[in-house]
């Protein structure tokens, strides 16, 4: 566990700088614009588009979600916009004091609940969530943590709760290796030596697997059924085009048309997945 604890206390010292002095006027723009706003990020973001999919803005009206590691409470706020009763986690104390912020600016019909600190410890009561969500999470943690992660969701959730996890996908070593000479926002090529060994060392994701074999068989530990829908394998090349114009635009016919290509292909070469399970086992 002193693996865990360190990797814990470097994840809570990274985000709590992250969000120490996060602005809170795009998410109440967003939150006065809802219908509006998710319209767009389902069809142009890939974590949205996935995470939203079968009809779940209107799934979650009256529900209770718990929002596993909530970062800056973007998302938690939609869905207590959209009438779901949320509790949001995170390890950052700062993800706390937006949520606060969100309560006292916008008037939600069930205040956003944040629960502080290691989702392990938490005191909530066994199979009292009908949703536990994850976006872009569990690739923070290492293999054996994600494990009881997994199993703590499947403990809070009801019989017919869902478990809904948005995460990388890594089903070809060739393109993720590729991918790495690509850069991307604050992460160097891997033709730069240095400065990216030296991202590497600050960054805080583990070194694990991402693969949708992996994920099935963690989840199905917990979960009788297990479903795994691929995302972006025609977004991923979103990050060649530098137009915003035409990067919106391309990201739009992507996420559209991906769904027309065969299933082999999507699993294989998508650069995300919409990981879902249900039937917890108790």
């Amino acid at each position: 566990m002193k693996e865990y604890e360190q990797n814990q206390q470097k994840n809570k010292e990274h985000y709590e700088k992250v969000y120490a002095n996060y602005n809170l006027n795009n998410i109440l723009y967003w939150l006065n614009n809802l219908e509006g706003y998710l319209d767009f990020v389902t069809n142009y973001e890939t974590s949205w588009s996935a995470l939203y999919q079968n009809d779940f803005r209107n799934r979650i009206k009256g529900k209770k979600v718990l929002e596993m590691g909530c970062g800056d409470c973007n998302n938690a706020a939609i869905m207590a916009a959209l009438g779901a009763r949320v509790y949001a986690n995170d390890i950052a104390s700062t993800s706390g004091k937006i949520v606060e912020q969100l309560n006292g600016s916008f008037d939600f019909s069930h205040p956003i609940v944040f629960v502080e600190g290691d989702f392990l410890n938490n005191d909530l009561a066994s199979g009292s969530f009908d949703f536990v969500i994850g976006k872009a999470f569990l690739h923070h943690l290492s293999l054996p943590v994600e494990r009881e992660f997994l199993k703590e969701t499947a403990r809070l959730l009801k019989t017919d709760g869902e478990a809904r996890f948005f995460e990388p996908a890594v089903n070809s070593k060739l393109l993720d290796e590729l991918r790495w000479y690509i850069p991307i926002g604050n992460r160097p090529s891997k033709f730069r030596g240095e400065a990216f060994r030296k991202w590497k060392e600050e960054d805080p994701h583990p070194d694990r697997s991402f693969s949708s074999a992996h994920f099935k068989k963690a989840v199905n530990e917990f979960f009788e059924e297990c479903l795994i829908k691929p995302v972006g394998t025609l977004d991923r090349f979103r990050n060649l085009i530098k137009n915003r114009k035409w990067n919106g635009r391309y990201a739009k016919w992507a996420l559209k048309n991906e769904q027309k290509l065969p299933l082999f292909l999507n699993s294989k070469f998508a650069r995300s997945q919409l990981i879902v399970g249900k039937l917890p086992l108790k």
